[in-house]
C-alpha cells in the first residue's frame, strides 16, 4: 500500500507546513480572576449583600467560584450561567435579556444549554478580547449583582491591560 508523501512525513513525525497551526490566546489566570472576586464580595458586602461570584475562562469553563456562607445552592449554578452567558455573547446578561426579549429574532439563542436571561454577568475583556465572564448572584436582585460585578471590574482594570 503506498501512502501519499504528506501522510508518510505526518506518519513518522516530520512537520508538515501549515497556515494557522497554531493559536495564541489570552485567557484569564488564576491571580486576576480571584482578585476580581474579592472585589466583587466586597463591592457587594459594602452594600450589605452576600453573594456567589463566578468566573469563566475564555473557553466558558469555571475558573473560580466564591460562595458566601448561608446563600442558596441555586446562586452558584445562576452565577455561572451568568458569567457563560457575559462571556460567551460578549455583553452583559442583562443587555443579553434585553437583545432576547419577546419576540426578538435573536430569542431562540435562549434555548442554548447553559445561558440565562438575567443580569448580574458581565464579560472579562483585555483591551478589546473577551477572556472570561464575571456572574454574581444572590443580592436581593439583578441590578445589585450587576451593580457589585461592574465595580469590580472598575476596581480591577489596571490589572487587565
Amino acid at each position: 500500500m503506498r501512502f501519499p508523501a504528506w501522510m508518510v512525513a505526518v506518519l513518522m513525525g516530520a512537520a508538515v507546513p501549515a497556515q494557522g497551526q497554531v493559536l495564541t490566546e489570552r485567557n484569564i489566570s488564576l491571580q486576576a480572576a480571584r482578585a476580581i472576586a474579592d472585589a466583587a464580595m466586597a463591592a457587594c458586602l459594602k452594600d450589605g449583600y452576600q453573594v456567589t461570584v463566578a468566573i469563566v475562562d475564555r473557553a466558558g469553563d469555571v475558573k473560580l467560584l466564591l460562595r458566601a456562607d448561608n446563600l442558596n445552592p441555586h446562586n452558584a449554578d445562576l452565577a455561572r450561567r451568568k458569567a457563560y452567558t457575559a462571556r460567551t455573547f460578549g455583553v452583559t446578561s442583562t443587555e443579553f435579556r434585553n437583545r432576547t426579549a419577546g419576540g426578538s429574532e435573536l430569542a431562540g439563542q435562549r434555548e442554548l444549554a447553559e445561558v440565562v436571561p438575567l443580569g448580574g454577568g458581565v464579560p472579562i475583556m483585555f483591551g478589546m478580547e473577551r477572556i472570561g465572564g464575571l456572574g454574581l448572584s444572590g443580592a436581593p436582585n439583578q441590578e445589585a449583582d450587576e451593580k457589585c460585578a461592574v465595580a469590580a471590574l472598575a476596581a480591577t482594570a489596571s490589572s487587565l491591560r
